[in-house]
Order: structure tokens, then C-alpha cells, then sequence
């Protein structure tokens, strides 16, 4: 059986929700007499960094626009009823799909950094102090990793690092050693941006609540493309961004435990975040309103609601099934070509993306050949520049997919990999 016929879903329909699939790319898009002969085929393989937008989610946000565009919360007129009751059933939709409990643990974002950024200032900095710590991964995120940092500097708190083994996991008896009686926060990226390494949240939250820690999954990589339930990775925060996930840039969403919710003072203070203000005192709106200060991104709410609509109709079990046929065909592939150096677990025992090298080619001198072949990937450190220290190079080039991906493009990104090793031999 061919890799194609092992496809859990009709990926050609698919491709047809994505017009700019159908581009191609080439030459010099400044120059008016350009010669589109020239131009190849596009093949996107840098959704871990963005991921493209389907026809279903353009209209959502179009429609709003076109339809009832007026902000939320703030007018008793008809077409701020109708954009607030679409604002606030997009929280909805989120709880459902990540298994919150309700809207009220829902807060959206701008982004997964954002959402970091939130927990850190509006828990952090109230809770941390000299004597406690923070237990994060080498392969965190610099979201993760730079905020924890500096609120470890703001507060005293001692920030810590669990090692990543030779295979590219999680040194999980470091882990024991590092989450202490001392521990308040252990935050780890679910499935990380450079090694594809899928991490034990639930196992790692059992060792946080044991020494009555919590812990932040950081799942920007994993929500998109896999089943995630927060009550079964029984975590106390999780956050993720809509744009690599079929959704706009511009939204992100933070799950927090309602209790926990409660306790935090808001991040933001301003407008819609209120419910009574004095010129000497002020008090809060309730969950989730009160950490959603100011005019919120209304039309990318929905548009994060619709592309989780349209993420539930293809299944994310299959998703998930059709990235790691991909990732293992990549892992294999690539390394059959001789000359390639692949971080990570093995290819059928990670996440939907593969970090490389290529022998005497730096990475941005490979992804610059491979636009030449219309083949798009990411190259540098991945925001994960501490973890490319340990692996000892500067950068890596990254291929990752998505639901819209095929075999034809990963024999399309090895060919253009053979041809750039050989350009550079």
C-alpha cells in the first residue's frame, strides 16, 4: 500500500479550502517584468511557525464585517447584541474543544506568548519569591523560557531547566530531582517547535500537584493538530494561538482553572475589564471578562471559533494520524539521503515537524535553495536558542506540516534537499 492510500482522510477536498495552495512562487516579486515561466509550484511546510487559512474561516470573519461589525458588551443596539453573542460563544467553542469547564476559563489572547505573559505578571509575580522555583524544559519556547526568566529576576525565584537526553526527551528522572517541596510553577511546551518531542504533561503534572506545584502546558504546537483535553493532562494552565491552527493571526486563547482564575488580580486594567469604577476604587468584571481589557479582537474570536469548526469537521484524531504519516515519511526519507543530521525522537514518535542539517550547508544558505524550488521551511533557531546550544549549532531548517500536506511535497522537499547538498559538496 502506498503512503498516499494510508491517507485518514480525502486531503485533495481539503486542498480546495485553501486557495493559496494553488500559488505559484518565484523570481522577483518587485520586478514588473518578471518571468513567470519561472515560477514553481508552492510548498508550504512552515506551519509550525503559521499555518494557512481556509475559505470557511475567511467567510466568518467577512461575514462579521460585512454583517454585524460593532463592538461587544457596550451597546444595547441590535448589531452589538449579535457581535457580542458571537464573541462570547467563541469562548464556548474553545472550552468544548480543550474540555474547560465553561466559557469563565477561557481567556482570549493575543497569542500563546501573550497568554504566558499573563499567567506570569498576574500569578507570578503575587506568588513567587526568594526560596521558591520554577521548573522549565531545555526545549522550552523563548515565550515560555524568556518570561519565566525575568519574572525569576523580578521576584527571587530560582528558574530551573530539566535536561533533554541524547534521543531528544525529557531526562524524566531530572525532572523528579528538579520539582521540589520548593517548586510553585513547572511550565512545559507540550510538543516542542524544534525536536517534535511529545512531553509527558500528565505525568509531569502529577510530580508538580504532588509537591503542591501547578503547572502551564505550553500547547501551541499540540491544540492544532491532536486531541487535547485539559482535564486529562490535568494541568493547571494551558494556552495556544489560532494562527497555526487554521485560524487568523491576532487571537490566542489561555484555559486557567476557574478557582485559580478567581484569585488572580487582571494582567490589563481599562475598559470592559470593570464592573464599577470610583475615582478612589475599582472592581472587577467576572471571568473571563476581567483579564479582556479593552476593545477585544472580536472579529479573530470568531474567526478562531470557525476554524476550530472546521478543524472538528476533518477530526483531529485524523489529524493527528495524517502529520505523523508525514513526519515519519520525512524522518525517513531525509535521513535515507545520507548527509542529514535530524534532532529528535525517531520518526514515528513525535509531533508534525522535523528539524535538520544538512552536512557543510548552514541552514539559511538550505532554506534559500529550497525557495528556489518553491519549497518553504523555516530556518534559524526556532525561538529555542538555548536548546540549539545544547545540541551544538547555531541554527536548524524545520519542516513542518499540516492537514493539508502530501507525500508529493515531501518528495518535493527532499529532492530540493539533495539538490542543495550537492550544490554545496
Amino acid at each position: 500500500m502506498g503512503v498516499q492510500e494510508q491517507y485518514p482522510f480525502d486531503v485533495a477536498a481539503v486542498r480546495d479550502d485553501f486557495p493559496i495552495l494553488d500559488r505559484l512562487v518565484g523570481g522577483d516579486p518587485t520586478s514588473p517584468g518578471q518571468d513567470e515561466a519561472d515560477d514553481v509550484d508552492l510548498v508550504y511546510l512552515d506551519n509550525a511557525a503559521t499555518s494557512h487559512t481556509p475559505d470557511p474561516v475567511v467567510d466568518a470573519i467577512a461575514d462579521y464585517y460585512r454583517s454585524y461589525n460593532s463592538n461587544v458588551h457596550r451597546g444595547i443596539h441590535q448589531l452589538s447584541q449579535e457581535a457580542s453573542v458571537a464573541y462570547e460563544e467563541a469562548h464556548d467553542v474553545v472550552a468544548d474543544f480543550i474540555g474547560a469547564n465553561g466559557r469563565e476559563e477561557v481567556i482570549f489572547t493575543k497569542n500563546t506568548t501573550e497568554a504566558m505573559n499573563l499567567v506570569a505578571y498576574a500569578w507570578g509575580l503575587e506568588e513567587l519569591g526568594p526560596g521558591d522555583n520554577v521548573v522549565l524544559t531545555q526545549m522550552e519556547h523563548h515565550a515560555s523560557l524568556v518570561t519565566w526568566q525575568q519574572i525569576g529576576k523580578k521576584t527571587g525565584a530560582e528558574v530551573r531547566f530539566i535536561e533533554v537526553t541524547d534521543e531528544g526527551t525529557l531526562d524524566m528522572a531530572d525532572a523528579e530531582a528538579k520539582i521540589d517541596d520548593d517548586t510553585e510553577m513547572v511550565s512545559a511546551v507540550h510538543v516542542s517547535n524544534t525536536l517534535g518531542t511529545i512531553n509527558p504533561i500528565r505525568e509531569l503534572a502529577e510530580l508538580a500537584h504532588d509537591r503542591d506545584g501547578l503547572i502551564f502546558a505550553d500547547a501551541a504546537q499540540s491544540v492544532p493538530n491532536r486531541p487535547v483535553d485539559v482535564a486529562d493532562l490535568d494541568v493547571d494552565f494551558l494556552a495556544f494561538s489560532g494562527h497555526k491552527m487554521c485560524g487568523p493571526t491576532g487571537i490566542g486563547a489561555l484555559y486557567g482553572r476557574e478557582e485559580l482564575l478567581e484569585s488572580m488580580g487582571p494582567y490589563l486594567y481599562g475598559g470592559e475589564m470593570i464592573r464599577k469604577v470610583t475615582f478612589e476604587e475599582s472592581t472587577w468584571e467576572d471571568l473571563p471578562w476581567k483579564f479582556e481589557a479593552g476593545t477585544p479582537s472580536i472579529a479573530q474570536g470568531i474567526g478562531l471559533a470557525a476554524a476550530i469548526e472546521y478543524l472538528e469537521e476533518v477530526g483531529m484524531e485524523r489529524i493527528e494520524e495524517h502529520e505523523s504519516l508525514l513526519a515519519e515519511y520525512a524522518h525517513d526519507r531525509l535521513t535515507d539521503l545520507g548527509g542529514v543530521e535530524i534532532y529528535g525522537p525517531p520518526g514515528d514518535d513525535r509531533g508534525g515537524l522535523v528539524a535538520f542539517n544538512v552536512e557543510g550547508v548552514h541552514a539559511h544558505d538550505l532554506s534559500s535553495v529550497l525557495n528556489d524550488y518553491g519549497v518553504a521551511i523555516r530556518a534559524g533557531d526556532h525561538c529555542t536558542q538555548p536548546l540549539h546550544d545544547e545540541l551544538g549549532v547555531a541554527a536548524s531548517a524545520r519542516a513542518s506540516f499540516y492537514l493539508y500536506n502530501t507525500v508529493e511535497e515531501v518528495d518535493a522537499l527532499v529532492d530540493a534537499v539533495r539538490e542543495a547538498r550537492d550544490l554545496f559538496a
